[in-house]
């Protein structure tokens, strides 16, 4: 008997003690962000126990300055391309700058189209609950500069079992299925819409890929404003995908980016001679390359115009 009840002791005090690891921060944001990072595996492959690790680590779970006031939850740097709001902190270096974004969503969402960068390659050959080689080689691909980042991850990943996440199972049924309903709702309002004759702002798109990104080929003029209704993507995000540091008009042929565009067109595509009417950031949506890359490419100054009959290359 005495020695049932010092068994149930230890098991009782190690429940305690396991209780006392966790941390009711941690705890309600796994809570509010779980169904981003699990819906962010389904889309981009990323496991959603890193997503999560990383968005508890990298914000202090949501309590972070840079997550309260730019929603930046996993410390990404503006870096060049960067046209959105930013905000300077001391990091590795003084004053460096953050992005911000208008909610939680867009930062997580840049985060996964952050770790498509051709050095987090890799990282995508290991299997999907693998958390381990993951956290590991964010570290090795320079995500962080703390020796100790992939032991954090992996300890937090752990603690709170977030690689139940990974399996997706039940939770991720529950998330499609909200994601469902939520489709489901929009798609009764637009038609609600349409009944009432507010509808009158929707313009004709053709959906298709140019260099293999998705996006709209306009076939009447069109808003950004209207194009973030129809497709979920902020505006904020729709204008850094299309190289535009703030909303302009949109017109009949345009191309309207879903996601970020290539550094180059494909290999065999000839140089493009300039014409009147031209300009560089019309030439990279025409091709679907980022205008950075573009100026990169042929060795030219950011913002200088193109000149008429100038050749361009395309490609490297």
């Amino acid at each position: 008997m005495k020695k049932t009840i010092i068994i149930i002791s230890i098991l009782f005090s190690a429940t305690i003690l396991f209780a006392q690891n966790r941390n009711a921060k941690y705890d309600a944001y796994i809570s509010k962000y779980a169904k981003l990072a699990v819906s962010g595996q389904t889309k981009h492959r990323i496991p959603a126990s890193i997503t999560l690790a990383q968005g508890l680590l990298e914000s202090g779970a949501g309590e972070s300055r840079l997550a309260k006031e730019c929603n930046n939850h996993f410390g990404i740097k503006c870096g060049g391309s960067w046209y959105g709001k930013s905000m300077n902190m001391d990091d590795d270096a003084k004053g460096e700058c953050f992005r911000c974004y208008n909610n939680p969503k867009d930062s997580y969402e840049d985060h996964a189209e952050f770790l498509k960068k051709p050095r987090y390659s890799f990282l995508f050959d290991y299997k999907i609950n693998d958390y381990k080689s993951w956290a590991k080689g964010l570290k090795k691909a320079g995500y962080a500069t703390d020796p100790n980042y992939p032991n954090k991850l992996i300890n937090i990943i752990e603690t709170y079992k977030l690689y139940e996440y990974d399996e997706g199972g039940k939770l991720l049924t529950e998330v499609e299925k909200s994601n469902e309903e939520e489709n489901t709702q929009i798609q009764n309002r637009d038609k609600i819409e349409e009944i009432n004759g507010e509808n009158d702002q929707l313009f004709g798109y053709q959906e298709i890929k140019n260099n293999g990104v998705r996006c709209y080929k306009l076939m009447n003029d069109d808003s950004f404003n209207h194009i973030s209704k129809v497709t979920g993507i902020s505006v904020k995000m729709l204008l850094y995908y299309n190289d535009l540091p703030k909303e302009c008009p949109l017109y009949k042929d345009d191309y309207v980016y879903l996601a970020p565009k290539k550094r180059s067109a494909p290999r065999k595509t000839p140089k493009y001679t300039v014409k009147a009417g031209d300009s560089m950031h019309s030439i990279a949506q025409e091709y679907g390359i980022k205008l950075k890359s573009l100026y990169k490419l042929n060795g030219i100054e950011y913002g200088t115009p193109a000149k008429v009959g100038q050749k361009l290359k395309l490609h490297k």
